[in-house]
């Protein structure tokens, strides 16, 4: 007996160890739980649609295809001011960004160099023109010979030439606007020393600027000089109307295109030279639906538009195509006759 007692003192902690086990495993496994039974939970996808939303319905119309190419702006009227000379810049009157007015005075070089030599080609010319003066009067006394007078004339002649060359390069020292524009870049600062070709400024005009695009060959013959055609810029992002103002007639073997050049209406404040410009050119017509550019919006690299059904709004991927104006060709993802936000719900 004492034996039976001692097994049982020493053997009862694991054997309600065992049982608490075997409880709680029973217990999950959810015995003595109600069940849910298996179904479906109703689900309506999107988001209700607000009463004040404004909707479109989208339909499949029937116009010109319109062909995107792009270009960028400059100016009809640009140029490179240039060193006609050696020297140093003696003062900078413009800098980039800078308007300016015809005959302005935008750079002046340092001109003592030069005004040395004209000095020098002076003098040189008055001894040059008494030897002539002199040898005529010893020829008319037929004290000087023909070859002699034939010589002095030359030499005069040749002075006289080397004071009007000093003279012209003195010029040069002073660089003007030819014309009023704006400074679009300067590479020459005080005391830089200038040579003969050497680009010291880059003037434009803002009054006449145009859109210089690469257009495909095939597409060149729907393009007539004087036509209105339609166009937007990067900045000024709205859509405007230029006119077709130049073909250039040789084809770029490398790209098979040629360029078109079209100007551009006035605007305050006008483009800047480099804007990236979209320039369309009407093609044969085709079937395409065109929705606001406000019910496309973008998610990442995405883009969206909310589609309605059912006083439900649902998100919809979309690909998008040429921007016409204030609307843009969705080329998939929408279908004729449904119906989308004109503004998107994007809280």
């Amino acid at each position: 007996m004492k034996k039976i007692a001692h097994a049982l003192r020493a053997g009862w902690k694991p054997l309600v160890g065992t049982l608490g086990f075997l409880v709680i495993f029973v217990w999950t496994t959810g015995l003595f739980t109600t069940r849910i039974p298996p179904g479906t939970v109703a689900h309506e996808p999107g988001r209700p649609l607000p009463p004040d939303a404004a909707t479109l319905t989208v339909t499949r119309q029937h116009r010109p295809r319109l062909v995107e190419t792009v270009g960028s702006v400059t100016s009809e009227h640009a140029v490179q001011l240039s060193a006609r000379v050696s020297a140093y810049a003696q003062d900078v009157h413009a800098r980039a960004g800078d308007a300016v007015e015809r005959d302005q005075l935008l750079i002046r070089l340092d001109d003592r160099d030069l005004r040395a030599q004209l000095t020098a080609a002076q003098a040189n010319l008055r001894r040059a023109e008494t030897e002539f003066e002199r040898t005529q009067r010893l020829h008319a006394t037929q004290a000087a010979t023909e070859q002699q007078l034939i010589a002095t004339e030359s030499a005069f002649q040749a002075a006289r030439s080397a004071v009007d060359q000093a003279e012209v390069a003195l010029t040069f020292t002073e660089i003007r606007a030819p014309f009023a524009g704006r400074i679009t870049d300067h590479e020459v600062e005080v005391g830089m020393l200038t040579n003969p070709g050497q680009p010291l400024l880059h003037l434009y005009d803002p009054a006449r600027m145009r859109l210089d695009v690469p257009v495909p060959v095939r597409l060149v013959d729907a393009l007539v000089i004087g036509d209105a055609v339609t166009l937007q810029l990067e900045r000024p992002d709205t859509p405007q109307t230029g006119q077709v103002h130049r073909v250039i007639g040789a084809i770029d073997a490398r790209s098979r295109t040629q360029l078109v050049q079209v100007l551009l209406e006035p605007t305050d404040p006008p483009p800047l030279p480099g804007t990236f410009g979209r320039l369309w050119i009407p093609a044969a017509p085709h079937d395409v639906i065109l929705v606001p550019r406000s019910a496309v919006y973008r998610a990442g690299q995405l883009e969206m538009v909310q589609v309605v059904a059912d006083q439900r709004v649902v998100r919809r991927l979309v690909k998008t195509g040429t921007v016409l104006g204030d609307e843009v060709e969705v080329l998939a993802g929408l279908s004729d006759g449904e119906t989308i936000l004109v503004e998107p719900i994007k809280r």
